[in-house]
Order: structure tokens, then sequence, then C-alpha cells
């Protein structure tokens, strides 16, 4: 399943989509946050002039820098939007896939239990009687995976 839903969302992805998972993906790593505080401390560097007075091209409050800022963050919230939507198209497919399972599952399920109950009729045992047995064999199956799970987490 996880194959073919991987597989399905690819069809549906066009370029632009990869693209800004790929800068939504840089922008939320440490080499982003790395880059931009080298990028601001050089620009701070040059402009308030240690470097000398004809390196200076943006004087304090550095409004070139400010406007910069103000459009990368107006873009890279757009590319965040774009790469939510994608998620969101992504676990509607995930949900129509588990669907189109629990669907088969149930079908199969079906298909069992009248097979059994054909059984038990050949064989003249109880429906009722097996059905209860079942029942209690999966409650017991279900107290021992919870009883797994807490001795897992311990």
């Amino acid at each position: 399943m996880a194959q073919h839903l991987h597989t399905s969302f690819k069809k549906i992805q066009t370029l632009q989509d990869r693209i800004s998972d790929m800068i939504t993906k840089f922008a939320g790593s440490m080499r982003f946050v790395y880059f931009h505080s080298v990028w601001f401390l050089i620009w701070i560097i040059f402009n308030l002039g240690l470097l000398g007075s004809g390196f200076v091209f943006d004087q304090f409050p550095f409004g070139l820098l400010t406007l910069i800022v103000s459009l990368e963050a107006i873009f890279l919230s757009t590319f965040v939007m774009i790469s939510q939507n994608q998620q969101a198209k992504m676990a509607e497919l995930r949900s129509e896939l588990d669907y189109e399972t629990d669907v088969k599952a149930e079908k199969e399920i079906e298909v069992i239990m009248e097979t059994l109950q054909r059984i038990a009729q050949n064989a003249n045992v109880d429906v009722k009687d097996l059905a209860e047995k079942i029942k209690m064999l999966h409650q017991e199956e279900k107290h021992l995976i919870g009883r797994e799970k807490k001795t897992q987490k311990s």
C-alpha cells in the first residue's frame, strides 16, 4: 500500500510542487539558519563600515536588508503553504487507499465467515457457539497484544 501511495502521489505532483517541497525542506533546516546568520553578519560588517566606508551600500538601520528579508519571508510562507497543500493531498490519497483496503478486508471477512458457517454446519457444530468462541479468542488476542505493548513501552 505504501508503495502504491507513493507512486500515486508522484503522478499528481507537478515540477513546481517538487521545487516548492525542496525549498521548504531547505528553509526548515539548520543549514538555512547557518547561511542566514553568516549572511546577516557579513551584511552588518560591510554596512557598519568596519571594512572601510567604500564597502557601505546599506546604512544603518539597513533598509535594503529589511526589504530583502521581508520579501524572503513572503515567499517562504507561500512555499510552506504549497507544501502543506501537498501534504493534504497525500493525506487524502492515504485515506482513500485505507478505505479501499478496509472494503476489501470486509469482503474477505464475509467470505471467510460464510465458509466457516458452512464448515460448522457440515460438522454439526453450533454456529452460535462457534461465534462466541471466536469472540473470546479475539478478546484474548487483544489482551495479549495490549500487554505486549505495555511491556515494550517499559
